[in-house]
């Protein structure tokens, strides 16, 4: 071999041998990374924003009136979901669902302005012992205090979200999670659309040019307090906005589970106080950064009782908590596209404003029919919508002006809202506003059966007796003081 040969290849090997001593020698100055969903946190924080009675038909992210910019974004961003159901369709039995993840009569807190059997345990002790800080803004109407130690503030209620430091506490928790590396669960609860509808700018909701729900009265009143109202639910919209910016200016939103939910109907007749659908159903909108496919929907059948359950297990707590909820986080992930097969409602008129001394209501759903019992159908069914001295609600007066007129659909309306028979069967898949009745008729009686059995099963479930139940309303409200009351603590 060449003398010429031999230099050339000692310099080819040696060319080699530098590159392999270069990229070395980067390994060891820089470590590898792993792709980006490898090191995010396996610890998401968890934002729930819960609006006050807004059926969530009425808003522009489900095809409604009311201007929802910001939620139609998260959506964009998230999955929304067309079968979300709450078990009570009034504020407080609502809440207490929600956060400790067991149904009403289990829990104790089945009439309004309620509150939990002593010893019961809520989200904030099950995430607390998870290292969470777990905070709630804005609305309570919980008790009793120890079953929800939440830190407490009341901005995300009263603060405006126009102002230039609109939530400094949310803030602050934001901040002072991140500075620590602890994760939190912040709930935040509006007091909008709730009436009376005074915020947000109703000009933007000319009442001549509303369409109203088949099932209202068209009268200049109701078309009035409907603009007031969608003007609240843009309002909500935008306290929504300012919740999610502080998620982003924290540099938050990437490990933020976000969840946003409209509670239980308006406040109009057929919605809030009933148990026909849109008393019942609930918006549900979820965004959880390379969890959750954005621009994704579902039509799972998911309830109330359900959140905490989702949220125990997205935070990787405690799985051996005994509660009525199923976690749904199967769904969120794309595992499956199914949950449930029946959602379950209940109402209790007793100790509400206006209510009827004995009005209890039963129901049970599935993703095409609602059927419904009416425990104590031969009395007149009465709430705060059908006081004749509440100036707020004056529309109802013009509704029954109308009838009085001899006008055929405000008899036929004001009728069936206060006069209702012992069973009703709706297919709400294509009747959403509970109009035709179909429990007389027999080709759904295998429907109506099937529905019926499965309540009576539920309600045995949770020790529901029905009108026995019913009568003991009002030892369950929070103002209750009976002296003869034996103290009743929670079995779970």
């Amino acid at each position: 071999m060449s003398e010429l040969r031999v230099l050339k290849l000692f310099s080819s090997g040696m060319a080699i041998i530098k590159a392999l001593g270069f990229f070395l020698s980067v390994l060891t100055m820089a470590p590898l990374q792993a792709p980006a969903e490898e090191v995010k946190s396996a610890t998401p924080n968890i934002l729930l924003i819960i609006a006050d009675d807004c059926t969530y038909l009425d808003m522009e992210v489900y095809g409604g009136q009311a201007k929802t910019p910001r939620l139609k974004q998260l959506a964009s961003e998230g999955m929304t979901f067309s079968r979300c159901f709450q078990t009570a369709p009034m504020c407080s039995p609502t809440r207490h669902n929600i956060y400790t993840g067991l149904y009403p009569v289990r829990s104790g807190a089945w009439p309004n302005h309620t509150r939990v059997y002593d010893g019961t345990r809520s989200i904030a002790h099950f995430l607390k012992e998870s290292g969470y800080r777990v905070a709630l803004s804005g609305k309570k109407h919980i008790g009793p205090g120890e079953s929800f130690p939440f830190e407490y503030s009341g901005e995300f209620r009263v603060a405006n979200p126009e102002s230039v430091e609109n939530y400094p506490q949310i803030s602050k928790l934001m901040s002072e999670s991140k500075k620590a590396g602890n994760p939190f669960c912040l709930i935040a609860c509006s007091n909008e659309p709730h009436t009376p509808y005074t915020k947000g700018d109703p000009t933007q909701y000319p009442p001549d040019t509303l369409k109203l729900p088949p099932s209202w009265v068209d009268t200049p009143e109701t078309r009035r307090l409907y603009s007031d109202y969608l003007a609240e639910i843009t309002y909500f919209d935008q306290q929504c906005g300012v919740a999610l910016d502080l998620l982003k200016a924290h540099g938050l939103e990437e490990n933020t589970l976000v969840m946003v939910v409209s509670e239980q109907g308006s406040g109009f007749p057929f919605a809030k106080w009933t148990c026909y659908e849109l008393g019942l159903a609930s918006g549900m909108i979820i965004r959880w950064p390379g969890q959750v496919r954005p621009g994704s929907s579902s039509e799972a059948l998911v309830e109330y009782v359900d959140i905490t359950p989702t949220f125990i297990e997205a935070a990787g707590a405690a799985a051996d908590i005994e509660l009525d909820g199923k976690s749904f986080l199967e769904v969120l992930t794309g595992k499956t596209k199914k949950h449930k097969k029946y959602t379950f409602g209940l109402h209790t008129t007793r100790g509400i404003i206006n209510g009827s001394e004995h009005y209890g209501i039963r129901s049970c759903g599935t993703s095409e029919y609602r059927y419904i019992r009416n425990l104590n159908y031969q009395n007149q069914f009465k709430n705060v919508v059908t006081h004749p001295g509440k100036g707020k609600v004056q529309f109802w007066k013009s509704w029954k002006l109308k009838a009085e007129s001899g006008d055929p659909k405000a008899i036929e309306l004001t009728s069936k809202y206060e006069w209702r028979p012992a069973e009703e069967l709706y297919h709400v898949a294509s009747d959403p506003h509970c109009l035709q009745n179909l429990v007389e008729d027999q080709k759904f009686s295998g429907i109506r059966n099937d529905l019926s059995k499965a309540l009576d099963e539920w309600m045995k479930s949770q020790g529901d007796t029905g009108k026995d139940i019913e009568a003991r309303a009002l030892t369950r409200q929070a103002r209750f003081n009976g002296p003869n009351v034996k103290k009743q603590t929670a079995t779970h």
